[in-house]
């Protein structure tokens, strides 16, 4: 329908591990840049299918951007194992090198959540060592250090990016966050009253998105 975005559709991208399923969702008209969108833990169940991660794809598909949703190793139809975030930050920098060759001058986003976040970090941090950062980074909900069930995270530091986290995170410590943020001097948008999923403030995320990408 005209002035609708199409719906969700899988494509499929290489990765080390093997195909990678990728949920695409696709703006109205021309692109005016490509994001990447990455899920929670999968050993806790999540998929690129999370409230979470759909929520961000689709505010940037509301912008005028195309917005990628992969599934980690492991994950509904992606090859591979999980990797711990080695391997997934790997095929996440495939995934964005390949989308600049694909779409190329468009600027890139990279977002993710809890996990996801985490693996993000390591892939903007080597984006920005190989002197092509990304345009945009969010990151929500990243777990810093030991979290309830004894893994351990620890984020690589991405210069200008969006650290978003609720007030009240019970998986992902808030103060460990700020501690982390603190040392680097990085600012920490914090959501009053928030939990780990944004529950009843998800449309705070999709408004920061859109004042993220407000200058494209």
């Amino acid at each position: 329908m005209p002035g609708r975005a199409p719906p969700t559709r899988t494509v499929w991208a290489p990765g080390a591990a093997g195909r990678i399923e990728v949920l695409l969702d696709e703006p109205v008209g021309v692109p005016r840049g490509v994001g990447i969108v990455a899920h929670p833990q999968p050993l806790l169940g999540a998929s690129a299918r999370h409230k979470v991660p759909h929520v961000l794809a689709h505010a940037l598909r509301d912008q005028g951007w195309l917005a990628l949703r992969p599934n980690f190793r492991g994950v509904g139809a992606s090859d591979g194992v999980h990797d711990h975030g080695n391997g997934e930050a790997d095929d996440l920098l495939g995934l964005a090198q390949q989308a600049r060759r694909d779409h190329p001058g468009l600027p890139l986003a990279l977002m993710g959540f809890s996990f996801g976040a985490y693996v993000q970090s390591h892939v903007a941090a080597r984006l920005g060592a190989q002197g092509e950062p990304a345009r945009h980074v969010l990151l929500a909900g990243m777990p810093v250090g030991q979290v309830q069930d004894w893994r351990r995270y620890d984020p690589a530091p991405v210069e200008q990016a969006w650290l978003v986290h609720g007030e009240l995170d019970e998986r992902a410590s808030l103060q460990a966050l700020l501690d982390w943020a603190r040392e680097r001097r990085q600012p920490v948008f914090v959501v009053p009253g928030a939990d780990h999923f944004f529950s009843s403030r998800l449309h705070l995320l999709r408004e920061l998105v859109t004042a993220q990408l407000g200058g494209d």
